[in-house]
């Protein structure tokens, strides 16, 4: 294997079937590639209770500051009917100038194209002057429990630190140049538990309907608008993903009702207030009978998921700017500064460095017949060896290590 191709770097990782949790063999041979280039290694798997044990890899190069992180993740979702691709998942197979396999774009396409930039970078001027790391999880796609977040503080605990991370994921909505993330927007889930009073349909006088409760809580919910974003964010936005009352019976009147949402929200909120606000919003939207009439007001609860995730945003100014020129170079492009999209790990990174996330083209993550263009590892090779040699010459010019 020639290290410096991307392709045949991706064709090894791809041909490991690393399905969250299992791991297939994709950190071994990621590690392998690492090792050649001279990175010390670190393996680690963690564990929690409930979920299953993953697998993980730490590697770095060099011993001095500055320090870049690459992080990403191994780990790919199912590639569910088998029969529905038109090549075998974990095959690797060159059609019409594409690559097809689960995990092609999302993401360990982009492993590949670092992988390759620092094999053509260490092959044309020797190994940068600092430190590179690169931070591997294989529980990106899972519970994200016993992945980066752990390995982040094993990492830190054996004194790692810092300056600037990038993380591989795919941003680009149609071509290689379009978007670089520099934040995301926090993510929030509940679910919303209405009571009602069980009865006959013919005599609704008798009961009390919990969906008619929940319409107008939910309706309390989403009007007026959560906000209207700002500069750096789109709006914040709640999402209804289920509404479940149990009752297979089209005469009878539910005696309960549930619904669950996410809310994907901006720097406006943290998730405390969020969840104020919300509860506030409901505690109004419960007095209103309009759809109840004779009713006392509405019978509720509302839980709010455990986890959260923060929103943030990237001030590095350097950092985001030394990999728009990279990228600028690269397509001819200048790539949009966003915080779209859903969560990603850099929710962990950003408590320890600045962070900034680009990658493939994003169309066929998840999909049956993922595939990534030749061109497009070839150019995003391209953008991380421009990326790599600039940061880390504006360092050492700058006398920053």
């Amino acid at each position: 294997m020639t290290l410096t191709d991307p392709a045949q770097t991706l064709a090894a990782l791809i041909r490991c079937p690393s399905v969250t949790p299992e791991d297939g063999g994709a950190l071994a041979t990621l590690g392998e590639m690492l090792g050649e280039l001279g990175f010390s290694n670190d393996p680690v798997t963690f564990s929690d209770e409930g979920t299953p044990d993953v697998g993980n890899l730490y590697s770095r190069l060099g011993t001095e500051g500055p320090h870049l992180m690459f992080a990403g993740h191994t780990d790919v979702v199912p590639a569910g009917d088998r029969e529905a691709w038109t090549r075998d998942p974990f095959s690797a197979d060159i059609v019409d100038g594409f690559m097809y396999g689960r995990g092609a774009v999302d993401m360990k396409g982009g492993i590949a194209c670092f992988v390759s930039a620092l094999a053509r970078l260490i092959e044309r001027r020797g190994a940068p002057q600092g430190s590179v790391s690169v931070l591997i999880t294989g529980d990106e796609e899972g519970p994200s429990i016993n992945g980066t977040e752990k390995l982040l503080a094993h990492a830190a605990a054996k004194g790692e630190r810092w300056d600037a991370a990038v993380v591989g994921e795919p941003t680009n909505p149609n071509e290689m140049g379009d978007m670089i993330k520099i934040g995301r927007r926090g993510s929030l889930s509940g679910v919303l538990t209405v009571e009602g009073v069980q009865g006959h349909v013919a005599y609704p006088h008798l009961a009390d309907n919990p969906l008619s409760g929940l319409v107008t809580l939910m309706d309390g919910l989403l009007d007026p608008p959560l906000d209207a974003g700002n500069d750096r964010f789109p709006p914040t936005n709640l999402e209804f993903t289920s509404v479940d009352t149990g009752n297979p019976a089209a005469n009878v009147i539910p005696a309960r009702t549930t619904a669950t949402f996410n809310i994907r929200f901006n720097d406006i909120w943290t998730a405390e207030s969020l969840a104020a606000e919300l509860r506030a919003r409901l505690a109004r939207a419960a007095k209103d009978t309009r759809l109840r009439a004779g009713h006392e007001p509405v019978r509720y609860r509302v839980e709010f998921a455990p986890r959260s995730s923060p929103s943030f945003l990237t001030r590095d100014d350097a950092l985001i700017e030394t990999l728009s020129a990279a990228v600028r170079e690269a397509t001819g492009r200048t790539p949009a500064l966003s915080t779209t999209g859903g969560t990603s790990d850099a929710r962990f990174i950003k408590d320890y460095c600045p962070v900034v996330e680009f990658g493939l083209v994003g169309q066929t993550m998840h999909m049956v017949d993922e595939r990534v263009a030749l061109s497009d590892l070839e150019s995003l090779t391209r953008i991380y060896e421009t990326f790599l040699e600039r940061w880390f010459d504006h360092r050492s010019a700058a006398g920053i290590r």
